[in-house]
């Protein structure tokens, strides 16, 4: 069967593709299970008027009744951030959400899947996710990983979810052979805070300088991602100090609720906010916002 006995690509979209014109792949799990409603929504079209607005197009992915949607509409955002039968959708269950004529949000592995099959090179997401912590006992290691080791998409986001080991991360990605790029920084940003003194492997100061990394790797036949870590604005990033011990308490509650698998981010990122106060949320909003704009600028060189 054809890819389009599949896939669904909004007209503005389509358009962009047969003129050349820079997209940016945008993930939906932060519309279903990232993010609080009504909030949801509102930072899903915000996020889509920042790459506009920076002169790219914006193309949200998701999966609507067992067919794979590069860009959405309105009223598609409004079904996954009310509907409580809306999946949360990574590699290992992409075939059978397709093929049961499901509904669900894309992770950052799942959408790199989709884009890279909708021939669309960059990627704007929140954070990757990574290696969990205590991983060395329950082997919890998101797929994100895998498929930035596998797939032609370059990601750009504000590091790694600082719920997760970090260091760990770093040396997974490492062994998988996938560049890590910070954006005017050499330390890797932790998500909500600038800081998490470890070093990424290259620093590169401009979207055009990324964007011919990016055509060299994969002109060269060597494939997977790239990984763009662009450091959260520092008048909204969160004092590492006190992001952890709010962590440390999430980990802890979600131990007492038995909470695991593909539930454990969403109820750490959800535990976080509640003990912040609402200050995480406002700083993941600004953080994707920021992703978003760098991401068009890639793209746009990119196409060029």
């Amino acid at each position: 069967m054809e890819l389009n006995s599949y896939l669904d690509v909004h007209p503005e979209v389509e358009k962009a593709l047969k003129s050349k014109l820079p997209i940016v792949a945008l993930e939906s799990s932060i519309i279903s299970h990232g993010m609080p409603y009504p909030e949801n929504i509102e930072t899903a079209l915000m996020v889509e008027d920042t790459v506009k607005v920076n002169n790219a197009i914006p193309a949200t992915i998701a999966i609507i009744k067992g067919r794979l949607k590069v860009g959405l509409t309105k009223k598609e955002i409004e079904f996954l951030a009310t509907n409580d039968e809306v999946r949360k959708i990574s590699r290992r269950d992409l075939a059978i959400t397709v093929s049961q004529k499901l509904s669900g949000s894309t992770t950052v592995a799942s959408t790199m899947i989709i884009a890279h099959l909708a021939k669309i090179a960059v990627f704007a997401t929140g954070g990757i996710g990574g290696v969990h912590r205590g991983a060395e006992k329950t082997l919890d290691i998101s797929a994100d990983l895998e498929e930035l080791s596998r797939t032609n998409v370059c990601v750009v986001c504000a590091g790694a979810k600082s719920i997760l080991d970090i260091g760990l991360t770093l040396e997974y990605l490492e062994t998988k052979g996938v560049p890590i790029i910070g954006y005017k920084t050499l330390e890797l940003p932790a998500f909500y805070s600038s800081k998490s003194g470890l070093n990424v492997d290259y620093r590169v100061d401009s979207a055009f300088d990324i964007s011919a990394i990016l055509k060299t790797k994969w002109s060269l036949s060597i494939n997977g991602g790239v990984l763009v870590t662009n450091p959260i604005p520092k008048k909204f990033e969160l004092e590492l100090a006190m992001m952890n011990e709010a962590i440390n308490k999430a980990i802890i509650e979600a131990e007492k609720e038995k909470i695991t698998g593909k539930e454990i981010t969403p109820y750490l990122l959800s535990k976080v906010n509640e003990i912040t106060q609402g200050k995480s949320l406002n700083a993941n909003i600004k953080l994707i916002q920021n992703n978003a704009v760098l991401a068009a600028k890639i793209a746009i060189h990119y196409m060029k």
